[in-house]
Parts: C-alpha cells; structure tokens; sequence
C-alpha cells in the first residue's frame, strides 16, 4: 500500500511541477527560439505543452497503475451470509409487487 501512495504522490508533485516548469521556461525565454515568439504565439504554446505535459504525467500514472499487482479478492464469509440471509427475506407477493409498491387508494 505505501508504494501505491509514493507513486500518487510522485506523480501529484509532477503534474504541478512540470507545467509550472514549462511555463516559467517559456515565460523567462529559457528554452530556445522562444524569444522569437509573438506575445500571444508564446502564451498559447507553453499553455498547450503545459496541458499536454500534465496528460503525459496522469497516461503515465494509470501505465503504473495497470502495473500493479492483483490480488484476487475474497468476500467476507460473514458479510456473505448476511447479505444472503437479507436478500431471502424479501418475498413479493404473488402479482410479483412487493407491498411498498402498491399505490394508495383514496
């Protein structure tokens, strides 16, 4: 369980960081070529690889997620039993209604 919550947490941190990255970086004119970008050409292209960075991280995570390994699960044989138990005592009556069906007659 506590590796299942690093890699939430791992992959939380990134789908703050790396937008936020990708943004300084254009913003501060830290990657190539991007002070040859008009103001709106620049605001729209880091936004988009800012969106498209934070798609990768989460495709990423649920690629781990898949990765997991499952473990059948077994149904509590006490909640069982009872469910079981519940489930017989509803009986409908013999049209196949139950009586918290029927309608009140005025």
């Amino acid at each position: 369980m506590a590796g299942v919550m690093e890699k939430f947490i791992v992959a939380s941190m990134f789908m703050w960081i790396v937008p936020v990255a990708i943004l300084y970086g254009f913003n501060h004119e830290l990657f190539p070529g991007s002070s040859e970008l008009s103001s709106s050409s620049l605001t729209l292209l880091s936004g988009f690889l800012a969106v498209i960075s934070v798609n990768v991280v989460i495709a990423f995570y649920i690629c781990l997620a898949m990765r997991e390994p499952v473990q059948k699960h077994e149904p509590d044989p006490k909640f069982l039993s009872e469910a079981t138990a519940s489930v017989k005592q509803f009986k409908p009556d013999e049209r196949g209604e139950s009586s918290s069906t029927h309608k009140k007659e005025e």
